[in-house]
């Protein structure tokens, strides 16, 4: 019975991905932050993600994971502090009927509650993508928030 959860789980975080055209992220690394003698240590891990729907857009976020055993456990509800970068590593390429805003990833920080979402917005006025890294609950959000901007240009 335990195995058919986890297998619904799974498979409904990925249809969730492929509807909202999230991007998956590549796991770089992670630094501790505190030292825990007898559990896991608190860190700050950091992803990369290529923007789904803009091909030459790159993006890093880091994040800090709650260690500990609770961390350990996966029941942990990680704190909402997180900074993200994003550039141009290729010809951008903006596809015809680009939304002024759309989110191109997400990822759970808590078991059920909480997430990271980044949002990318179009700045047509100043020729420049706009991406907006927040953190998100069901009945509160928070205001912490991350930002950056990626000039669209010709590419070398």
């Amino acid at each position: 019975m335990h195995a058919r959860i986890v297998t619904v789980r799974a498979f409904a975080t990925v249809a969730l991905a492929l509807a909202t055209g999230a991007a998956r992220a590549e796991d770089v690394g992670c630094t501790s932050t505190t030292i825990r003698l007898f559990s896991p240590n608190d860190k700050v891990c950091v992803q990369a993600f290529d923007d789904p729907r803009v091909p030459g857009v790159t993006c890093h976020i880091s994040q800090a994971k709650t260690g500990g055993w609770k961390g350990a456990a996966g029941v942990a509800e990680d704190p909402s502090r997180f900074a993200i970068t994003c550039h141009q590593s290729g010809p951008i390429t903006l596809p015809a009927n680009l939304p002024k805003e759309e989110s191109v990833f997400t990822e759970s920080t808590s078991l059920i509650f909480k997430n990271t979402k980044v949002v990318r917005m179009l700045d047509e006025k100043h020729n420049t993508l706009v991406y907006v890294a927040v953190s998100r609950r069901v009945l509160e959000g928070s205001p912490m928030n991350a930002i950056s901007a990626v000039p669209i240009m010709p590419w070398r």
